[in-house]
């Protein structure tokens, strides 16, 4: 079902990447329900009182919905609503106009525009930046508001890892709730293992595709890493932990314990979990001591042994070979 369009929006406030982003996603939304030919966008000195006023008395003959998107009004006065509200009372059914303002000190709003925005039927949202010692507690309000229960020091340390972005925060949560579930809590473990750096996340990814035996990932994320600057000595000790992590598993798994016995008794978020125990029964527990054998042989090349007048690459492109094999 299509969505439903008001006649007016009005999205202003001091936090402008999250207004880029609303943006983004209107014009979007917009296309796909007229086409680009049924948008309008009057932006920088395009977006005038007397353009915008003009464009929405003028008749059309396109077919759809009719948007227009003004972005700036921010710098509109008293004298500017008087050409734009006389056309926002009229405005013909099929019309939507959404008006951002990106404030910043002095640069507001006029009350009129918000005045006139809510006369004609239509929504008005405010983005505000938090101030960065309310972060924490703003992420605890929009985790609950996804169904999680953060508490404060993991909110904090969340933070700490990602930065003071709303957007980005936000974007960090909206994983959590995909990863972790409805109803889930989650505490300052948790978040310093699943908001590690991009790196940190590739290495895992890496050593879980070793685990798994997928040689044609491990060979991409390899290469991946490789063009961050990641140096091959320092992949090999999450490489080996993982391994190591693998071997018990397998082990629970060959003394009789099941599955989800052994899952709950792994410190990573269930999904992961369930991957993880997957990825381990495909395997066993002679190949992943041979693996452990293959890792600390790469070590050894890597730093000077046996094999050492091969490249990094070469080294670790036949050890993932042997690997997965």
């Amino acid at each position: 079902m299509p969505p439903a369009f008001k006649p007016a929006y009005l999205i202003h406030g001091d936090d402008h990447g999250r207004l880029a982003e609303r943006r983004a996603r209107l014009r979007a939304l917009a296309e796909r329900e007229s086409g680009s030919q049924g948008i309008e966008v009057f932006e920088g000195d395009a977006a005038t009182a007397e353009a915008v006023a003009t464009a929405l008395s003028a008749m059309t003959f396109a077919i759809g919905r009719r948007f227009l998107i003004v972005d700036g009004v921010e710098r509109w006065k008293a004298a500017d609503m008087r050409l734009v509200e006389p056309a926002l009372k009229t405005l013909p059914p099929d019309t939507t106009v959404v008006f951002f303002g990106r404030e910043e000190g002095r640069a507001k709003v006029p009350d009129r525009l918000i005045a006139a925005v809510r006369a004609a039927g239509g929504d008005v949202s405010t983005e505000l930046t938090v101030k960065p010692w309310d972060l924490p507690k703003w992420a605890v309000a929009q985790a609950r508001g996804l169904g999680l229960e953060l508490h404060p020091s993991a909110a904090r340390a969340l933070v700490a890892h990602v930065g003071e972005r709303q957007q980005r925060l936000l974007r960090e949560l909206e994983k959590l709730a995909l990863e972790l579930g409805e109803g889930a809590r989650i505490d300052l473990e948790q978040i310093e293992e699943i908001t590690a750096s991009s790196a940190e996340r590739k290495v895992w990814t890496l050593a879980d595709a070793l685990v798994a035996r997928d040689g044609l990932a491990a060979t991409r994320v390899y290469f991946e890493l490789r063009e961050q600057g990641e140096r091959l000595a320092g992949l090999l000790y999450t490489i080996a932990r993982r391994l190591r992590d693998a071997l018990d598993v397998a082990q629970r798994l060959e003394t009789g314990e099941s599955a989800s016995q052994v899952r709950r008794g792994l410190r990573m978020p269930p999904k992961a979990a369930e991957r993880f125990v997957a990825d381990v029964q495909r395997t066993d527990v002679a190949g992943l001591r041979a693996a452990l054998g293959i890792v600390a042989d790469l070590e050894l090349a890597s730093r000077g042994g046996a094999g050492s007048g091969l490249s990094e690459d070469t080294l670790a492109i036949g050890a993932i070979a042997r690997l997965t094999a």
